[in-house]
């Protein structure tokens, strides 16, 4: 009988922060991962024995937790949460202030009452709060304990001992949560290991410092993908893409015993000379996204399509490769997290059903691979994302059709389909557009050359072989891709200008390395596009006609602001729909109007909800339905839609704010504002 065989690949990756000349890290996502993700999503298979899965290590991320296990890691953002409140300098107390409230606000602040307490006062200041060393210190221990995994929320007795707590810690206390931090990270590698050698897990990788390897081999190559567009001088290192991948293979079996048989190169970005490399170096399968298939094959990636692995095989090399189910994988990184955990659950396995019915129907097994970001979804879903997952572990163990099994057991039970070539490309659009194109990679990409260049020269003219390591590990790591992720204008993150002087740093250090006193150039940011403010708050009384369409200018004028910041942060693909929203009161009645980045049948059946501040109940829902707003709930809102969609809501003791949240199909959108909510003094 024909089954479903459900290939799960975790993408477990974080940048190399550490800088190698100074030996400090200069961001702590690393840790903070690790204590959040790493260890729990792998532990958790431990209930359900028969769900396998592949996990993606990436090496450079590897070597960061191991390094943090053995308490080695200079990382001054955990030498400053576990100071002393009484002895904190004001830039100390300056940067706490700035980075220990970077979690997200629904899921991980509030669920804390002290650290959302101290969030809202931290907001409430405009960012310039003054606290006294008590209320230091309980951020310092909550802003760390709320990236701690569910396995010890739960089950730990010390760290249950400081959630019950909750406030007012001491310095004993202070001192427990750095020591829990390493244990937990002394348990991230060992669980890998365990599973992996029960054959529960199957482990694959991704070259060393996650570069993109068809732009290593060859910049030139995004014209194929995305013809005429401007790139920077030609970067062409195949021998740097070979050297990643080999080092890669032999750390991974280094560190458990045994190589690597699969590859998910950085961001699913493949091209035929770089699976000709993998192939070479000993990779046995490598894995994209299905609209690379799409492109290759130049027909619709349906389901029938997908679902099965392929060879590909050229020039007297071969590769197993199988194509990620984009959609199905979205719906885990960007919308069930929106969604009640059993519901979005039995959302996805009746999609897969679906998905698979007129292949089961025609005598086939079907291989589903579901491939996404491991670490950075869970924040916005209920607990880190466990409910969820048990949901979704148990309904496939119960289901006598389905099966999760790893990639390489997928191969091992159907036959592959040959594939003569692969367009070059990535998960994101088919094409390499997020790292290379905009004014700020191509920058990026010109700095590099330079320094590469000047590797070459300083190699031909004499250096010592540390000299010549260390610049070349500089490079490696300048290579990665998470740089030029956040150059250009697809994403933004608070720790954008971070990013960019990290980059420099690695490229100076390898002028350094080599005796080479760096360009000034380095010394200057690349960064070009601003990123607009969120919020402008109202000016004055509004009242405007609740009629859908903007009559006047003055209808709106002293109206809040809104603006919809349309870049996507660490996770890539969230739907745009909107535009902005203004927001004002005349005292009885807030009113809120959306634009909207989408129109005509996008919107068709789009529904808003209306929820009272910090609440989760619903004042109404209003459905767009034919050009027109349908209130399908709510007595105390008013809406109409035609050119932009208008709101009215009576205000009272109960509601004196609202949050609107945007849903499709039966799944979530989106929910603005990100945090808090719209009323008439915000």
């Amino acid at each position: 009988m024909p089954r479903i065989y459900l290939c799960f690949l975790w993408h477990m990756h974080q940048p190399f922060y550490k800088n190698l000349v100074t030996g400090e890290y200069r961001l702590p996502w690393t840790r903070m991962h690790a204590l959040k993700d790493y260890y729990g999503m792998v532990k958790i298979l431990e209930e359900f024995p028969q769900i396998k899965q592949t996990f993606n290590l990436v090496p450079s991320m590897m070597v960061q937790v191991e390094e943090y296990a053995r308490g080695e890691a200079n990382d001054p953002f955990l030498n400053i949460a576990l100071k002393p409140a009484e002895a904190l300098t004001r830039d100390e107390q300056a940067f706490i202030l700035r980075n220990f409230f970077m979690a997200n606000p629904g899921r991980m602040i509030y669920r804390y009452p002290r650290y959302g307490e101290l969030f809202t006062a931290h907001q409430a200041a405009g960012g310039k709060s003054s606290f006294a060393p008590q209320e230091f210190r309980d951020l310092q221990v909550l802003s760390q304990v709320a990236w701690f995994d569910e396995e010890f929320l739960e089950r730990d007795q010390e760290v249950r001992y400081l959630l019950e707590k909750g406030r007012d810690f001491s310095l004993e206390d202070q001192a427990l949560m750095g020591r829990k931090q390493r244990e937990i990270l002394a348990l991230v590698i060992p669980q890998y290991r365990k599973l992996a050698a029960t054959g529960q897990i199957e482990i694959s990788t991704t070259p060393f410092y996650h570069p993109i390897l068809p732009l290593i081999c060859d910049s030139d190559i995004a014209q194929v993908s995305h013809p005429h567009v401007h790139l920077p001088p030609r970067f062409r290192y195949p021998e740097d893409a070979r050297l990643q991948l080999q080092r890669a293979r032999d750390y991974t079996q280094q560190t458990f015993g045994v190589a690597p048989v699969g590859l998910w190169p950085s961001e699913g970005s493949v091209s035929d000379e770089a699976l000709s490399i993998a192939a070479d170096v000993g990779f046995g399968w490598a894995a994209t996204d299905n609209g690379v298939l799409e492109r290759t094959l130049n027909r619709g990636a349906s389901p029938d399509v997908t679902y099965k692995p392929y060879k590909w095989t050229r020039d007297g090399r071969s590769i197993g490769m199988i194509f990620r189910d984009h959609l199905m994988s979205d719906l885990i990184g960007f919308v069930y997290s929106g969604m009640d955990s059993g519901a979005a659950a039995r959302d996805f396995l009746r999609r897969i059903h679906d998905n698979c019915a007129g292949i089961l129907a025609s005598g086939r097994d079907a291989m589903v691979p579901i491939i996404l970001d491991g670490e950075n979804a869970w924040e916005y879903y209920d607990r880190n994302g466990r409910p969820f997952f048990r949901e979704l572990y148990g309904g496939i163990q119960n289901d006598p059709q389905m099966e999760a099994i790893t990639v390489q057991e997928a191969f091992l039970k159907i036959q592959p389909e040959p594939l003569l070539n692969i367009f070059p490309g990535s998960w994101i659009n088919a094409n390499f557009d997020v790292w290379i194109g905009a004014e700020e990679d191509n920058k990026a990409w010109r700095l590099l050359s330079d320094a590469r260049r000047a590797y070459d020269t300083a190699v031909t003219t004499g250096i010592t072989e540390p000299q010549r390591a260390l610049a070349m590990e500089e490079i490696m790591i300048a290579e990665g891709s998470d740089w030029n992720w956040w150059y250009g204008p697809e994403h933004h993150s608070d720790n954008r200008e971070e990013f960019d002087q990290i980059y420099r740093e690695h490229l100076a250090n390898v002028y350094k390395a080599l005796g080479v006193p760096p360009p000034s150039e380095l010394s200057q940011s690349i960064l070009r596009t601003e990123v607009r403010e969120i919020y402008t708050p109202p000016t004055g009384m509004i009242t405007p006609i609740v009629d859908g369409l903007v009559g006047s200018y003055f209808e709106w004028l002293g109206a809040g602001v809104y603006a919809v910041d349309q870049r996507d942060g660490a996770m890539h693909g969230s739907r745009a729909l909107l535009k902005e929203v203004f927001y004002g009161s005349d005292a009885r009645s807030l009113y809120v109007r959306v634009d909207f980045a989408e129109s005509g049948a996008q919107l068709e059946e789009l529904e808003i909800q209306v929820h009272p501040q910090h609440s989760s109940d619903q004042l109404a829902v209003i459905r767009l339905r034919s050009g027109a707003a349908v209130m399908v709930t709510g007595s105390q809102v008013s809406a109409a839609f035609q050119d932009v969609l208008e709101i009215g809501v009576l205000l009272s003791e109960s509601v004196k704010g609202i949050r609107l949240s945007f849903w499709q199909d039966g799944l979530p959108i989106r929910s603005v504002p990100r945090a808090g909510s719209f009323s008439s003094t915000n």
